[in-house]
């Protein structure tokens, strides 16, 4: 049976969004690289926690989770950067207008495509963010985990580079138990042995 021809606006239309979403690898991290001089990018960024959620998925407890929406969430849910640009997870200012550049950039950027592809790709965004729902925990634990793992790989990173405290960087990444204890203990291992080696600066004295 003959794939019936898309119409001309709406293959358009998704077209014009996959070339936009092109942009996503000018938008700069603050993550190191380990085995490169230079800062991430958030297409890289993007890539690797979808191959994480694949390779990782066997470790949730939660037997019926649903693996292909946790990869879509991925894919999705940093496309907002290309406006709002990234928020460094420890920029206390950057936080306090976050959710209202993402959500303006949501509008702009999903609003390219078809309507129903339009008004999926924001709720899989929602959802993300809304962290309810155990594929977006999950999701968000892979997010938490490439950027522990990261940092511990070059020498501290970010983390050292500003000043990131131990008691923040466990206060940020708890929510990697959330999904799973066995990768939130893992993550917890790399950032003990971070502040052992000296690089990760201890929690203030009170």
């Amino acid at each position: 049976m003959p794939i019936p021809e898309p119409a001309p606006d709406r293959l358009a239309r998704q077209m014009a969004f996959a070339l936009e979403a092109d942009k996503l690898k000018g938008v700069i991290r603050r993550t190191r690289l380990p085995h490169a001089q230079r800062l991430e990018n958030s297409a890289e960024h993007t890539w690797h926690i979808v191959l994480m959620a694949v390779l990782l998925a066997e470790h949730v407890d939660t037997a019926d989770l649903d693996l292909g929406r946790v990869l879509k969430m991925l894919l999705v849910h940093d496309l907002v950067e290309i406006d709002a640009g990234d928020t460094f997870g420890y920029d206390t200012a950057g936080h306090a207008d976050k959710r209202d550049r993402e959500v303006r950039a949501a509008e702009r950027l999903f609003g390219m495509l078809p309507d129903e592809q339009a008004a999926e790709f924001r709720a899989l965004w929602e959802e993300f963010e809304a962290v309810a729902t155990r594929e977006a925990r999950f999701a968000l634990a892979m997010d938490r985990l490439q950027a522990v793992m990261l940092n511990a790989a070059s020498a501290g990173g970010s983390w050292r580079e500003h000043r990131v405290t131990y008691d923040r960087v466990v206060a940020r990444n708890r929510v990697i138990e959330d999904a799973s204890p066995v990768l939130w203990q893992f993550a917890l291992r790399l950032i003990d042995d971070a502040l052992k080696q000296g690089h990760l600066p201890a929690a203030p004295k009170a």
